[in-house]
């Protein structure tokens, strides 16, 4: 994405915490971590790790590129058609649980279709491509968002699949039209829960009660960043308005609010009732005015960092920083916020523990950076 306006324009709904949660950020001294420029992309969005060492990168006009662990060697295993304004591209790629056996690659992006925009998700197979490289092929569209509306921003299109492989998570954004993340009969601004074949999950807490059978949550606004902890618990973070970045804990079938109740403030300046006790929403975990733009989410779980293992890390796009959040069971209290001087889309965690970083690539470089011990 490009900038606040764009790729991270307001995304921040938000709740009533402990003040901790509230208050500012842990201010840094010196970074606990040497930063090595291993490749440079085109405007990268998302990337994941192969078993064995090699990663898979977006960009956001639509390219795949398979690139080698060092960074110095890559190749475009496909090229997705994609309406790459505003917000929109190549988003989220994810590996299936099997991709051992199946080599299946999970990802989305955003299209235009009838009645104008929304965000899908697809997944291929990683295969040689006979001229000793490697394409992903057999791609299917497994889901879109409904409906297609208008627009070039709120996409979110990030993915997680449960810890038992079964179900798939994928955020749709409210597409900047507010309402609809109310709406049941839609999935604009919720979670859906998904069979890794695409089709509404079994179970679903809310389709009895007249919901579109795939929604998990609802109530949100840009969700940009997905993820599951140690212990199954489900974590999403979201842009909110003025000010209300979220960090939330997702259960199944609960209103997070938006556009209802959130801690910031339309930009026109008007109020949005806080979240309060009795309220009905779900307040966040941790929540942050001013704002830092949250971009990619993991959930560190390496041997690398040990004082930070089962924490949450979060790339700040506006904030231009690293953010890191302390999860305990249920809970979050803000940790760390290092300034990274760019934009961060994306955060993800190497094999050796190692965190590796994607810079947004709309007003920063777009370089990919691993963060290791000093």
């Amino acid at each position: 994405m490009i900038r606040r306006s764009l790729f991270a324009t307001g995304l921040m709904a938000t709740t009533l915490l402990a003040s901790t949660a509230c208050s500012a950020q842990t201010a840094t001294g010196a970074k606990p971590f040497k930063e090595t420029v291993i490749a440079d992309f085109d405007s990268p969005w998302a990337m994941t790790v192969l078993p064995d060492k090699r990663m898979l990168v977006t960009e956001k006009k639509g390219q795949m590129l398979l690139v080698s662990a060092d960074g110095k060697q890559r190749q475009t295993v496909a090229t997705i058609t994609v309406d790459s304004a505003g917000q929109g591209g190549l988003m989220d790629v994810v590996l299936a649980p099997d991709f051992a056996a199946s080599q299946r690659v999970y990802f989305s992006y955003s299209a235009a279709g009838e009645g104008g925009k929304g965000v899908v998700l697809a997944r291929g197979r990683l295969r040689p491509n006979g001229g000793g490289g490697e394409r992903l092929g057999e791609i299917e569209t497994l889901f879109s968002a409904r409906p297609f509306v208008e627009g070039n921003g709120h996409y979110s299109g990030r993915i997680a699949f449960s810890p038992d492989g079964k179900y798939l998570f994928f955020t749709n954004g409210e597409r900047q039209k507010f309402t609809p993340a109310q709406d049941p009969k839609v999935t604009l601004g919720k979670v859906v829960r998904l069979t890794i074949d695409g089709k509404p999950a079994p179970g679903n807490p809310l389709a009895a009660k007249g919901f579109v059978p795939e929604i998990w949550s609802y109530g949100h606004r840009n969700l940009l960043g997905i993820a599951f902890d140690a212990q199954g618990n489900l974590w999403e973070q979201e842009m909110g308005p003025k000010g209300g970045d979220e960090v939330n804990l997702i259960k199944p079938g609960l209103n997070y609010g938006w556009p209802n109740a959130s801690n910031g403030s339309n930009y026109d300046g008007t109020d949005i009732p806080d979240h309060k006790p009795g309220d009905g929403y779900e307040p966040p975990k941790v929540f942050w005015n001013p704002v830092i733009s949250p971009g990619g989410l993991m959930i560190y779980s390496g041997a690398m960092f040990p004082q930070w293992k089962g924490d949450a890390f979060i790339g700040g796009l506006s904030s231009k920083s690293l953010v890191r959040v302390d999860l305990n069971g249920t809970n979050a209290a803000k940790g760390d916020q290092w300034d990274m001087g760019a934009r961060i889309r994306e955060v993800e965690q190497g094999p050796d523990g190692a965190i590796w970083l994607l810079e947004d690539g709309g007003e920063s470089q777009g370089r990919l950076i691993k963060l290791t011990v000093k």
